[in-house]
């Protein structure tokens, strides 16, 4: 084996937006495009946008542009090309046909992320999947082109040899992985079952991807998640206890992070995993109070909330990185039942924070005050496992406690 080493040659791209809608903000979007891109080790050199009613259906834009854009691409010196939208196979061949560069677009990019953060197996089928998915409806338009990936973006995951399979044996895997999830699935539901039987309440963090929500869980729980500046930067969900200042436990788990125009196939995918929130008792909802796109950064995650079908949950929404906004800005979300602000990286508003998770969680409980024979030990260790005891004393004829208890408890004790 050769010990010589050859470095492959940075892959530059040029970013094409399409703006359809006076109210689109393409170049926010196009900013956005432009981290996802540096996040999958890339670098953007250009960018071109098109003002359309509607996406060229052969093309994705129109001829003219399409010459600019050749033009851009031999002054920049680019390798490829990543559109904003999810293109057809046709519009990816033609595209390729008529500027000779790889075409891209959004959802096999962050395809290609997901690929390289997925860490458990449970990841890595929920990303293959999707992949195979996105690319079997892809196979005819695509067979021509797909000697052009090479290295790079988009080269990650299935590869080349399995794409160039048949439908039927694309179809077979599929099958195979869903299996499995299903089975991973049900290992998730049956310790979902075992916490409610436990009755330690679930506080799920969703938000937009590089809000913070690594950050938060690592500070409040020392879970050891990565945490970096980019998008993305963890994909597999981390459950851990949490014990409140009242002696109350809590199990806080941290999701994959949203962003806008999610592709279907990952939606689809990493419903399990996502499914988390629906049957959590709390939701955060960290914000990256710094970004200027918060507001459609918050829209995103309530719309994709709603496309798992998960409603009527009481809603936290932490506003952080307040350590970066330099005035006192009047901040609020129409759609949360308590907001509070934080820093998760300097440990900035976490009293209130958890407090608020604790007056939230005392609102569900019921306050009982009785006193249990000396033969009741049983009962007693359940009030003092899931409630707060505010007040403990021994008589003759039995232990005399004041306390809190779920409200769904109260029957039982």
């Amino acid at each position: 084996m050769s010990l010589l080493e050859t470095k492959e040659s940075e892959e530059k791209v040029i970013l094409v937006g399409v703006c359809l809608n006076e109210k689109d903000n393409i170049e926010e979007s196009l900013d956005e495009l432009k981290e996802l891109v540096k996040t999958a080790d890339a670098t953007v050199v250009g960018r071109l946008v098109q003002n359309r009613e509607a996406f060229h259906s052969a093309t994705y834009i129109g001829k003219g542009k399409i010459e600019e854009l050749k033009e851009l691409a031999l002054e920049t010196g680019a390798t490829g090309i990543v559109c904003d939208d999810e293109l057809s196979p046709a519009q990816i061949r033609n595209l390729e046909e008529a500027l000779d560069l790889k075409i891209m677009d959004r959802t096999l990019l962050i395809l290609d992320i997901f690929s390289k953060r997925a860490l458990t197996k449970e990841g890595m089928i929920q990303v293959e999947l999707a992949q195979l998915k996105y690319r079997s409806s892809r196979l005819v338009g695509l067979r021509s082109s797909l000697s052009r990936l090479g290295g790079g973006i988009g080269s990650k995951g299935p590869g080349e040899k399995k794409l160039e399979l048949d439908r039927r044996l694309i179809r077979n895997r599929i099958a195979q992985l869903s299996k499995e999830l299903e089975e991973v699935k049900m290992h998730r539901v049956v310790q979902r079952k075992q916490r409610s039987k436990n009755l330690i309440p679930v506080v799920c963090i969703v938000g937009y991807t590089n809000a913070g929500k690594s950050t938060l869980l690592n500070r409040l729980t020392q879970a050891g998640v990565l945490e970096e500046d980019q998008l993305f930067a963890t994909l597999d969900p981390t459950t851990r206890k949490l014990e409140l200042e009242s002696g109350q436990e809590i199990m806080l788990t941290d999701t994959v992070g949203f962003i806008r125009k999610l592709p279907h196939h990952l939606v689809d995918a990493f419903r399990s995993t996502l499914e988390e929130a629906k049957y959590s008792d709390l939701i955060l909802h960290v914000v990256d109070m710094s970004n200027p796109q918060m507001d459609q950064q918050m829209e995103a995650v309530y719309e994709t909330l709603d496309r798992l079908d998960i409603r009527d949950k009481t809603i936290i929404t932490v506003f952080n990185k307040q350590d970066k906004v330099e005035k006192l800005q009047i901040i609020k979300d129409a759609k949360a039942d308590r907001t509070v602000r934080i820093s998760a990286k300097k440990e900035e508003g976490f009293e209130e924070l958890l407090q608020t998770i604790e007056e939230i969680l005392q609102s569900r409980k019921q306050l009982i005050e009785k006193v249990y024979p000396y033969d009741q030990g049983s009962t007693l260790q359940i009030i003092r496992k899931y409630g707060q005891i505010l007040e403990e004393e021994y008589l003759p004829e039995g232990t005399k406690i004041k306390a809190y208890i779920p409200k769904e408890w109260v029957n039982r004790v």
